[in-house]
């Protein structure tokens, strides 16, 4: 299975691609789609739609797991954010992936089996997951990569059940 995980914004969209097999990893890509500030926002979710699709077509990924959002305080913010998370579930619908959402709650459970875990370490856990030599930059990339393992986790028990039926026959 290749997933595509997202953590979403619209200054930054973090971004990390892996395929997950058999219960193990192995990372793809990762990095972060931009836009500048300065750019009116209209053409930021035009170049955020434009890059993920590129991304879906140059990687074929089959999943998406995306963060929910959780905003308590600014809510321009969120509803920006929201604009341009709309515009990454639809690039994910146009090319045919199935889409996955999971809580920061969830994220962190499944990648350090505490739900409560600080930031610092999900980032180290996800980068020991992955075989990474270093925790990957900007820190949006590596939350992509932690919903994309959060996904792996919470969908690979059926599959990993289905990859050791077949591998022991």
């Amino acid at each position: 299975m290749r997933i595509l995980g997202i953590d979403p914004g619209y200054a930054i969209v973090g971004y990390g691609i892996i395929d997950y097999n058999c219960g193990k990893f192995s990372v793809v890509a990762y990095g972060a789609i931009t836009t500048p500030s300065d750019m009116p926002f209209e053409q930021r979710l035009l170049s955020i739609s434009n890059d993920m699709e590129f991304l879906i077509n140059k990687y074929k990924p089959t999943d998406m797991a995306i963060e929910k959002l959780y905003f308590n305080t600014n809510t321009t913010t969120a509803i920006d954010v929201a604009q341009a998370r709309g515009v990454i579930l639809l690039s994910a619908k146009k090319g045919g992936l199935n889409l996955n959402e999971y809580t920061p709650l969830q994220v962190k459970q499944s990648v350090t089996g505490y739900g409560r875990a600080e930031k610092h370490q999900v980032m180290e856990m996800t980068k020991s997951l992955l075989n990474l030599k270093s925790v990957p930059k900007p820190d949006d990339t590596a939350d992509a990569l932690a919903v994309a393992v959060c996904h792996a986790h919470y969908s690979g028990s059926a599959f990993s059940k289905l990859c050791l039926e077949v591998t022991t026959k």
